[in-house]
């Protein structure tokens, strides 16, 4: 089943050249059937390469999916077109009084500051307060993972001495949760941020469930008991180039990053990296989608919470 985006996205020559079945607008006018609505908050600077990323996560389903972008209001994109945003994405002001299916809160290169002290941090908290009400289940990740434990349920993020960047092996925690389903007890799974959340602060909430960690990269998936709120502090949306974009950026800045660990064949940058992570990357989002979305939310969104 395709996956619903707007005409002229520059998301759908890549996709469908993957043999990704996409459906735009004009054709979906005339389907007869309820789409999931799924809105994607994209926080990323490069908004076009994260949109085509998610897009592609959220394709491996038989599911029919109506995507929608939102912007913020509070912040200009300085790496995206101001066209780009006007002619795809919607703003808060646009999209609230709507209701949601599901809905994607994406990382932001913003870690290294203090919440509060992020530009559009009010905004942002008047969105995440507002899924509350709107959205059957959001799906929060990196950065806005950890936004999401700090403004819900006061988990603090902590500074790492050194940027935590290349594939690290994990394993499951709640291996019985349909977040996981078909999944083998170890996965690979990218990770790019330079703090952590960690594992007894989540630990200590009754609200929420510790689901899957590394024993090199920490905390990697966690949830309410509910299934309305999943938080991933990794990057499983990345590309096989990502972090190596992301690596030879660094060092162009002088940054002297170090080499993405288990990333690289030898660690040698000369190589091209491996994809290891693909299958988990689209199972999460395909069990999110399925278990947590499509199975409990009704079929008048309206009545969604």
């Amino acid at each position: 089943m395709p996956i619903k985006i707007a005409d002229g996205l520059p998301a759908q020559s890549i996709l469908e050249n993957e043999h990704i079945f996409v459906m735009t607008e004009y054709r979906a006018l005339h389907q007869d059937i309820r789409p999931l609505k799924i809105g994607l908050l994209n926080l990323m600077p490069t908004k076009i390469v994260t949109e085509t990323q998610i897009l592609r996560c959220l394709s491996n389903t038989p599911l029919q999916i109506e995507v929608e972008l939102v912007g913020l209001s509070s912040h200009s994109s300085k790496n995206t077109s101001q066209e780009h945003l006007l002619e795809f994405y919607k703003n808060f002001d646009e999209i609230k009084g709507n209701n949601y299916d599901g809905f994607i809160i994406t990382g932001a290169p913003v870690e290294q500051l203090d919440f509060t002290e992020v530009d559009y941090w009010d905004e942002l908290c008047e969105i995440m307060e507002w899924t509350t009400s709107h959205v059957h289940s959001t799906l929060h990740i990196c950065w806005g993972a950890q936004a999401g434990l700090y403004y819900h349920y006061g988990i603090p993020k902590y500074p790492l001495e050194k940027k935590m960047s290349g594939i690290f092996m994990h394993r499951l925690l709640t291996p019985k949760a349909r977040l996981f389903h078909g999944f083998d007890g170890e996965f690979a799974a990218p990770h790019s941020r330079h703090t952590e959340t960690r594992a007894e602060d989540i630990l200590k909430n009754p609200e929420l469930r510790l689901m899957a960690i590394s024993d090199e990269a920490g905390v990697y998936a966690a949830g309410n008991h509910s299934g309305s709120r999943f938080f991933i502090t990794g990057h499983s949306e990345y590309d096989a180039g990502t972090l190596d974009a992301e690596y030879r950026r660094d060092l162009e800045r002088g940054l002297d990053p170090e080499i993405p660990k288990h990333y690289y064949p030898d660690d040698d940058p000369e190589k091209p990296p491996v994809l290891r992570w693909r299958a988990h990357s689209a199972l999460l989002f395909t069990n999110w989608l399925n278990y947590y979305v499509y199975q409990t939310t009704p079929f008048d969104i309206s009545k969604n919470i």
